[in-house]
């Protein structure tokens, strides 16, 4: 599924609240499968990595060209996951859609990008089911692959031709052309018949994606929906019966324990209260009766419209005994958080209210907004005196969103009612959700978890309360009747309601419910055994181990020795660690004293030519009274000019460049862009400036050029010994090895931090040619400007948004960011993320 690791909207809820029930039979058979959309794992916390699982599968099927992670979904039940990488189908995907069009004629003309990531992760999810299966199974084995709605179709179609043991069943939530049908205020329950499918599909622009979803269901093993309201649809829309109805259930791992629950419950009314306070600058009724609507942003489908249309009646009736506080909590396109609730919420000044405000976060767009229409057009304007007052959150409540900083569930849990009078709602999780906190609910008949709650029980669903829609009929004097009910219910009545809500959501557990589902593998499974002709013949695959061969060769490996001078000589090494010796002449003249042919030698490095001297050449250096004298006058010149770094300003500045031209001995410049960084970072230091570079360490540096006796050029890289240059490994508190990483198409790339002191200013590099890397990743940094235009771009990518995680990763907090040149571009990307996610602010 599209929402494996990936919360979008009801299906999330599905996949991770079944999964516990799932895994408690099936154990670690059960593998669940997603996009690889989040690639770095502090962003997706509900993926946890594991390498070893598959290990050997793994190993084969990257050798077979394809890109995913394995790992676990952090969730109750800890299912194992693959989330798989698609983006490198992109570059074929017109070869791709035109073997679907021949083989199954699928439509994929006029799809856009909703159409066509989406179907390039099914057919990748196909072929990744395919090597598993390749690799582990026989003719005898049982396989199911069950897939979610249109988006993952083409993993059926590749299934259905390359392997036909797999039982394969296609489940769907809704249907394209029913949501759009709806949506668009057209009649969707008592016109079905007299549509034209394909020319509505053509009208609203999803032609491919209900040519997918149709293909999908007719040439499933097992067709199954989420309520019978669906199943009618799906046989007149999809021209396939359904076979079974699968009706969503719920997981109490999602409710808190009874010990914590009322205290979850106070802590979300008090956040309630308090936001509401500071956005009107009113003082709001502890009593009154809090009310939410949430879900997907879909103004009629979802009920909207007649929500408000019932507060706004609501809000006339002078005989209203209770205030009613209303959110509707419905991501949409939003602008940032309303940094005037952040002021007043402990600045509140009751004597000057505010009136006409709705909104937590600013919308763009915001005068065309259906629901703040809708809300204004009803005459709620949360006056004083008004009874009804509405509050619109048009954010994902991640508990990051920064004014409740709650999670949903977390925040829903302090409401006293929900309402969703969904006119177009295949199930309908946000009810079941409601109830299962103990919070009564109104719903519709034309939702199926309505349909469901009455079909079992009848009209003794107290705590659901369904009313009855149709096409044509006005269910707002329904909603409001049931909303005055309940608001002149006694405290007693009330918290019975509560537990009636709560006693009907257990008849949705898995537990219950997941039998359904068991039938439909059994429908797919039998299908598969009608054609074992196909497949009767594959034997369970044989895995060789490559055994290296012994031989008595030695095994030579590389051996780093350090010299050692006397204390009188040890300033040597701080002198040559550092760069201030390449701007200071009587540093150098140092170096060229100890033996000027062997500094020749060394071309003037001076931790080759340390290491060069002789036992003897040592001992003659420690009697050298004239250069024990230079020595020490050198070295304390050095510690006085160090001495100062404290005195630097507080301010800080970061200096990204691509290259430096600090000397010839590091080889990390090509020409005067580089020379240029070198200086600057120089003078920066004489200046006492508080600057820290960042740029690349590059193995080959740049290429050297010699002409072939024909007059060619030709390109020669040599390789730089790291243990000759001056460069520390940067560690973290305890000692490892600081890394940064980002994210690439399929893997995370890492790098490790180098140190150069060029004076009293530090130069960090990175370095991607470390074992975490791939052979390809480790190049990047192999050559000053080397590579193809792709891998130039991975270099800038490495420089901008690496050096900005770098700085982090070191505790730098600069004032001042200047990029030399455009190929640090992308730190401003990667800022712009840290304020949009840290700090809550908008693009």
């Amino acid at each position: 599924s599209w929402e494996v690791c990936n919360k979008v909207g009801g299906i999330y809820t599905v996949i991770s609240s079944k999964a516990l029930t799932l895994v408690n039979e099936y154990k670690d058979n059960y593998i669940l499968i997603g996009p690889d959309i989040l690639k770095e794992t502090h962003n997706n916390i509900e993926f946890i990595e594991e390498k070893q699982l598959h290990s050997s599968w793994r190993e084969k099927a990257e050798e077979e060209g394809l890109h995913f992670r394995i790992g676990r979904w952090n969730i109750a039940g800890n299912p194992i996951v693959i989330l798989v990488d698609f983006t490198s189908y992109f570059s074929n995907k017109n070869e791709i859609f035109a073997h679907f069009w021949e083989k199954y004629k699928l439509d994929s003309i006029t799809g856009q990008w909703d159409y066509v990531e989406p179907v390039l992760f099914g057919y990748a999810a196909g072929k990744i089911i395919e090597s598993f299966y390749n690799f582990y199974l026989s003719a005898y084995d049982k396989i199911i692959a069950q897939f979610h709605e249109w988006m993952t179709g083409t993993g059926i179609l590749y299934l259905k031709e390359k392997m036909p043991q797999a039982a394969c069943v296609f489940t769907t939530h809704a249907t394209v052309l029913g949501r759009s049908i709806a949506g668009n205020s057209l009649p969707l329950y008592k016109n079905l018949d007299s549509y034209n499918l394909n020319a509505i599909a053509n009208d609203f622009g999803i032609r491919s994606k209900y040519s997918l979803e149709k293909l999908a269901a007719n040439h499933s093993d097992s067709f199954t929906t989420v309520s019978d309201i669906t199943a009618k649809e799906c046989e007149k829309l999809l021209q396939k019966k359904v076979d079974v109805i699968t009706p969503n259930g719920f997981e109490y791992s999602f409710v808190p324990s009874k010990e914590d629950f009322q205290q979850k419950r106070k802590i979300a009314k008090n956040k309630l209260f308090e936001v509401a306070e500071a956005l009107f600058n009113q003082k709001i009724a502890k009593e009154s009766l809090l009310v939410i609507n949430s879900g997907r942003y879909e103004f009629k489908n979802k009920g909207i419209d007649v929500f408000i249309d019932a507060l706004g009646k609501l809000n006339k009736q002078e005989s209203l005994q209770k205030n009613i506080l209303a959110f509707i909590t419905v991501p949409a396109n939003h602008d940032g958080i309303n940094k005037e609730i952040i002021q007043k919420i402990n600045n509140k000044d009751f004597k000057n209210p505010v009136t006409d405000k709705y909104l937590t976060h600013y919308l763009n767009n915001e005068g065309d907004d259906p629901i703040l229409k809708s809300i204004k057009a009803n005459g709620l304007r949360n006056l004083p005196e008004d009874k009804v007052k509405i509050i619109f959150v048009p954010c994902y409540l991640n508990g990051e969103d920064g004014i409740f900083n709650l999670n949903y569930y977390d925040l829903l849990i302090g409401f006293d009612i929900s309402v969703f009078p969904s006119y177009y709602e295949p199930w309908g999780y946000t009810p079941l959700e409601s109830i299962a906190f103990h919070i009564p609910t109104i719903t519709t008949t034309l939702t199926g978890f309505g349909k469901w709650v009455k079909s079992i029980f009848g009209e003794n669903s107290n705590g659901v309360s369904v009313i009855e829609r149709t096409d044509d009929n006005n269910i707002v004097d329904r909603i409001v009747e049931n909303l005055v009910e309940i608001m002149n219910l006694s405290n007693t009545d009330k918290n019975k309601l509560r537990e009636d809500a709560f006693n009907i959501s257990k008849k949705a557990l898995w537990e219950n419910l997941i039998v359904n589902y068991k039938k439909a593998y059994s429908i797919a499974l039998e299908k598969v055994e009608n054609r074992s002709d196909l497949f009767k013949n594959k034997l369970y695959p044989e895995h060789y181990t490559n055994l290296k061969k012994t031989n008595k060769k030695p095994n030579w490996g590389k051996i780093l020795i350090k010299t050692s001078l006397p204390e009188s000589l040890e300033p040597l090494n701080k002198l040559a660690k550092n760069l201030w010796w390449t701007w200071n002449y009587e540093a150098s003249e140092l170096f060229e004293m100890i033996d000027s042919k062997l500094w020749d030698k060394a071309k003037h490095n001076p931790i080759v030519l340390i290491e060069s001297l002789s036992y003897n050449q040592i001992q003659s250096l420690e009697k050298n009274e004239v250069f024990i004298g230079k020595l020490k006058t050198v070295t304390e010149k050095f510690d006085n000019y160090m001495s100062k770094s404290v005195e630097k300003p507080k301010r800080q500045i970061a200096y990204f460049c691509m290259e430096y031209g600090l000397h010839d001995t590091i080889k990390i410049f090509s020409g005067g862009l580089g020379i240029l960084a070198g200086d600057y970072l120089k003078q920066a230091s004489d200046s006492n400036i508080n600057i820290v570079g960042i740029g690349l360490i590059y193995r080959y540096g740049y290429f050297k050029q010699n002409i072939s006796i024909f007059g060619d050029q030709i390109s020669i890289r040599e390789p730089q010994k790291f243990s000759h240059l001056p460069l520390i490994s940067v560690k973290d508190n305890n000692g490892k090895w600081i890394k940064i990483h980002i994210p690439l198409p399929g893997r995370i790339l890492y790098a490790k931090v180098w140190r150069v002191d060029v004076g009293r200013i530090p130069l960090y590099l990175l370095d991607t040619d470390i074992e975490d890397n791939s052979d390809t990743d480790k190049t990047i940094t192999h050559a000053l400007y080397g590579g193809n235009s792709e891998n130039r771009l991975k270099q800038e990518m490495l420089l901008g948004i690496g050096g900005i995680r770098l700085l982090d990763a070191i505790g730098a907090n600069p004032d001042i960011y200047h990029c030399n040149e455009g190929h640090a571009a992308f730190i401003g990307i990667e800022r712009l993320r840290k304020y949009i996610e840290e700090e809550n602010l908008t693009f």
